[in-house]
């Protein structure tokens, strides 16, 4: 319990001192006027009051991956907690803070916009498309999840019509202003998701669960013998550094009416999912006695079964009761389905950005949408794990790309750009050695995993070295 308790006051204490330090180093100004209040226009840049805005984008950042991946994340042990923490702090927050910010300052550009403005025009056409296929993926990945969970609650309804009710509310908040749909019932899902991680909290002090401490050993405890580095910083994503926030903040950028309000909505925001994947990891790791036990009840499940699902909805049941347990999973259904609806307005404002489409008429927002419902349709067809195991990848690889443009950017602003450049090189080494080990790369032994990683992260040292020189 004492790592627990520390780990959740330094993200708390995180978020006070250094979040403050980054808003400094970019230069947070409240007095320059923002994109939504020089640009409104009824659809996208809508001004909204912070306090929301805050609540948007936690839903949106806190899909499945804070929870669904600290619960398989803590199966490595108690290691787990300290990446939740130290990545969170230095590293997810920094990202969506910076990100956002960044976005702020160029009129709302969304992503792809944002990194080739800083790594290069061909840097640029790879990020719209690689971008955008990861926005339909993380559409189709938070449409089957919630879909099974809402199966397993509702048994008169089948996991195929929940798809297709969830795919029909995705194409309206595709589509509709922000502040109609989107805007108005973020608040009732922010109670769902708030209901659970505040219940969770309370049942691990109630039950006075057994919660492992780092005190027991950092060394991996993977069932399958998997290495803390790199497979635990991919397992555990949204909880700590995940690209996809950063398709997310220039969303919100376009709504913000105050850059002060950068620090509490993106970084306070990506501070209060570390503390929801802390919860679930403390959670899935004490509900069966220790991580061994876990590691067990998850063996013994089904190979077809969603197993982080399962384990979401044994604990709500058992901890909270009936009517605690449908609210607390109904919050792990609404952190995806708010996570996959804004996916695809992300991808949506992605594709309208780089063909210039203006999105203000209905049939322009039609004519980018479609054939982005399409391709999230197809990728349904897949298997759910197998689409997860290559969001997590491409979903970490993003990141990377996201940090390098912000080292950039602030190394031209004469900033202290260490506060990326650090983040930046460990990503890089983490999703190098990844695709080269994983089942889902090329399954190579570990150490070429890690002459690869140090090869490519001094491959990109020297990139960044010439291009410092080359700007003196």
């Amino acid at each position: 319990m004492v790592t627990f308790i520390l780990s959740i006051l330094l993200l708390v204490l995180g978020y006070v001192v250094y979040g403050r330090i980054v808003a400094r180093v970019f230069g947070a100004d409240s007095n320059r006027v923002t994109p939504a209040i020089a640009n409104p226009d009824g659809v996208d840049y809508i001004s909204m009051p912070w306090w929301k805005i805050f609540l948007i984008q936690f839903l949106n950042i806190a899909g499945l991956g804070p929870i669904f991946g600290a619960i398989m994340g803590i199966m490595f042990g108690p290691s787990a907690f300290l990446w939740i923490v130290f990545g969170s702090i230095f590293g997810g927050a920094v990202h969506d803070y910076l990100s956002g910010m960044l976005s702020m300052r160029r009129n709302g550009a969304s992503l792809p916009e944002l990194v080739g403005e800083q790594l290069g025009v061909g840097v640029k056409q790879f990020m719209r498309v690689f971008s955008l296929l990861l926005m339909v993926l993380v559409g189709a990945v938070f449409v089957s999840g919630p879909a099974g969970l809402l199966a397993g609650m509702v048994k008169s309804i089948s996991v195929t019509w929940w798809i297709v009710i969830i795919f029909v509310y995705y194409m309206l908040a595709t589509l509709l202003p922000i502040d109609k749909l989107i805007g108005k019932i973020y608040p009732l899902f922010g109670f769902a998701l708030l209901f659970m991680a505040v219940g969770i909290l309370l049942s691990l002090f109630i039950n006075n669960a057994p919660i492992p401490e780092i005190t027991s050993g950092l060394a991996s405890q993977h069932p399958q013998g998997y290495s803390i580095f790199p497979m635990m910083f991919v397992s555990i994503a949204c909880g700590a550094v995940s690209g996809f926030h950063a398709t997310q903040s220039p969303m919100m950028a376009r709504c913000m009416t105050n850059e002060k309000y950068g620090r509490p909505c993106f970084y306070g925001a990506m501070i209060a999912e570390g503390i929801v994947a802390l919860i679930w990891a403390a959670a899935a790791s004490s509900f069966f006695g220790s991580v061994g036990g876990l590691q067990e009840y998850v063996a013994s499940l089904p190979a077809t079964a969603n197993k982080a699902a399962e384990v979401v909805n044994l604990i709500s049941n058992t901890w909270l009761g009936k009517f605690g347990g449908i609210l607390a999973v109904l919050g792990v259904v609404v952190a995806p389905i708010t996570s996959g609806d804004t996916a695809l307005r992300s991808a949506r404002l992605i594709a309208a950005d780089f063909l210039r489409i203006d999105q203000k008429p209905i049939l322009k927002r039609l004519m980018v949408a479609v054939p982005l419902f399409v391709g999230t349709f197809i990728l349904l067809q897949i298997n759910f794990d197998v689409i997860w195991r290559y969001f997590a990848w491409s979903n970490q690889t993003l990141s990377v790309f996201t940090f390098w443009a912000l080292t950039v950017y602030l190394y031209k602003e004469k900033r202290c750009y260490w506060i990326t450049l650090i983040p930046a090189l460990f990503m890089t080494a983490v999703c190098s050695a990844y695709i080269m080990v994983a089942p889902e790369g090329f399954g190579l032994p570990l150490y070429i995993g890690y002459i690869v990683a140090t090869v490519v992260c001094l491959a990109f040292t020297l990139l960044f070295i010439r291009f410092t020189k080359n700007k003196l």
